[in-house]
């Protein structure tokens, strides 16, 4: 970013919060006569996207100046936001005059403190959403149309770095955690940058890509009523494929990969886990989605493997999923679905029968789905009667509950 990072004062990446704050940010204001749009913050606001136009409009020789004039400006209008944000709504707390969403918002202002203790970058970039934010809100409740698109594009050239700063401190931090906790702390700011980018900037640029259109519209199905762990999933995994569109470098491949393979860990424990057939249900539905997914967009354009054996087994995989599109041609789509589920299930079996008894639940459903599905037999033992899979010369029996 290049803006020094001064007396930062909140953090909160909720996008509950961001909202109404936003959205009430003139309420806390105004009543002190010294709202965002008083003459200093519009000031140093001006400068900024003065310094941005001419930033972008320059010539090419003379980029780097004008760029080190924009970043400034830039960090004394944050600066002057900061300043006031801090001061108007302080001293109404002090004197005891401060609404309950007031005494709220200084609250989790003051909880950024916390966070640069134990991360500083992230502190960083934090801050500076967070107040370009607040202004963002302000700028489009003036009701200035010129004023609104001149800044809406400082805003989204700021915000497209400090998220994609973000997700590459995020990527970096993932392989540091050791303990599982601090993993799945990590693997939730991922998705849930993610998420407030599809949700806060997607909307404000001009996306001509069909596919990845016809995926934010899926995301936003998400948005509305209660979600269960399916759901919770199934959102996740759409904002992983989103990334592969918009994040390429900032989350790499390899980092991408782990958070497949966190939603492929977590859908197999909710199979097993959840006895309510229907949820278990649309749990392995959902795996087979993702393991498709997971195939299309991420292992299909793989470069650097483990091992040659891996990637051997890859494309004989691959290969696999490729006749199975004859099937689909000749047996229609019902018989093409049924053989694929066979595949996707054989491939994660093998995979998992190399941790010995660690994954025995899951392949337990498993075998009892390839049951179902016609690709195992069950002949009844004489000896306990229960059914059995009779696979070569070994036994196991499959009738008794995944969970």
């Amino acid at each position: 970013m290049g803006a020094e990072e001064k007396s930062l004062k909140i953090y909160d990446t909720r996008k509950t919060f961001f909202a109404r704050l936003g959205s009430t940010v003139s309420k806390i204001l105004t009543p002190t006569k010294v709202g965002f749009n008083n003459l200093l913050v519009n000031i140093k606001r001006n400068s900024a996207v003065k310094g941005y136009k001419n930033m972008e409009n320059c010539k090419e020789e003379k980029k780097e100046n004008y760029e080190k004039k924009f970043e400034d400006y830039y960090s004394l209008y944050l600066e002057a936001i900061d300043a006031l944000l801090v001061e108007t709504i302080y001293k109404k707390v002090i004197v005891d005059s401060a609404s309950e969403f007031e005494k709220d918002a200084l609250s989790k202002y003051y909880n950024i403190i916390h966070l640069k203790e134990n991360d500083e970058i992230e502190y960083k970039y934090k801050k500076q959403q967070y107040l370009l934010n607040l202004d963002y809100n302000s700028v489009k409740e003036s009701g200035k149309e010129k004023q609104i698109v001149e800044y809406t594009k400082l805003y989204l050239y700021e915000m497209e770095q400090l998220y994609k700063g973000l997700l590459k401190h995020y990527s970096i931090k993932l392989p540091e955690q050791k303990l599982p906790a601090d993993k799945e702390n990590v693997y939730n700011k991922i998705f849930d940058t993610l998420e407030e980018y599809v949700l806060n900037i997607v909307p404000l640029k001009d996306i001509k890509d069909e596919e990845l259109i016809k995926q934010c519209s899926l995301f936003e199905t998400y948005e509305v009523g209660k979600l269960d762990q399916v759901d919770i999933i199934d959102k996740r995994l759409i904002l992983l494929s989103i990334s592969r569109k918009l994040f390429v470098h900032s989350l790499p491949l390899i980092v991408a990969e782990r958070c497949y393979i966190k939603l492929l860990k977590d859908t197999r424990n909710l199979i097993v886990d959840t006895k309510i057939a229907r949820k278990r249900e649309n749990a392995f539905q959902l795996l087979i989605r993702l393991i498709d997914d997971y195939n299309a967009k991420l292992l299909s354009v793989k470069i650097y493997w483990n091992n040659n054996e891996e990637k051997a087994n890859y494309n004989i995989f691959a290969n696999k999923l490729k006749d199975l599109e004859k099937v689909k041609e000749e047996k229609g789509l019902h018989e093409y679905d049924i053989k694929k589920q066979i595949l996707f299930i054989r491939e994660d079996m093998k995979i998992l029968n190399k941790y010995n008894d660690k994954y025995y639940r899951i392949i337990k459903y498993y075998k009892s789905r390839l049951v179902k599905l016609g690709d195992m037999r069950q002949i009844k033992s004489f000896t306990t009667g229960k059914y059995q899979v009779v696979k070569g010369f070994k036994r196991e029996i499959i009738n008794e509950t995944a969970c």
